[in-house]
C-alpha cells in the first residue's frame, strides 16, 4: 500500500479531529491596519500551515538549484580517491607554512 497515501489520510484526520474540537473557539486576529474578530482557531492554523508551505517552495527549489549548479561546470575539481574508495591526503604545497603539532593542553617553556 503507498506509504504516502497512509500518511495523508492520517495527516487530514487528525486536522478535521483538531477542527472539529474547536469549532467554537474564536479568537480575534489583528494585522496592521485591519482588526477581525470572532475568527476560527482551526482557519488560523490552516493558513498559517498554508502560508508557511507556500512560502518554503521558493526556498526549496532555490537551494536545489544551487546544488545542480554547483555540480555543474565551474565546479571544484573532483578529489583523487585512494585504496578501498578513500579519498587521498591532500599534499601539504610549498608555499604553505608546516603544521604545528597539538600543545596537549601544557606549555613547553614552563
Amino acid at each position: 500500500m503507498p506509504w504516502r497515501l497512509i500518511k495523508f489520510v492520517f495527516v487530514f484526520a487528525v486536522f478535521l479531529t483538531f477542527m472539529v474540537f474547536n469549532l467554537d473557539n474564536t479568537s480575534g486576529i489583528n494585522l496592521i491596519f485591519t482588526e477581525f474578530d470572532s475568527v476560527p482557531v482551526f482557519l488560523t492554523a490552516f493558513s498559517s500551515f498554508f502560508l508557511g508551505m507556500l512560502f518554503a517552495i521558493p526556498v526549496v527549489y532555490s537551494a536545489k538549484k544551487r546544488k545542480t549548479d554547483a555540480d555543474g561546470e565551474g565546479s571544484a575539481p573532483a578529489k583523487k580517491k585512494g585504496k578501498k574508495g578513500k579519498e587521498a591526503q591532500a599534499e601539504p604545497s610549498s608555499d604553505s607554512p608546516p603544521a604545528l603539532p597539538p600543545s596537549g593542553g601544557q606549555d613547553a617553556n614552563m
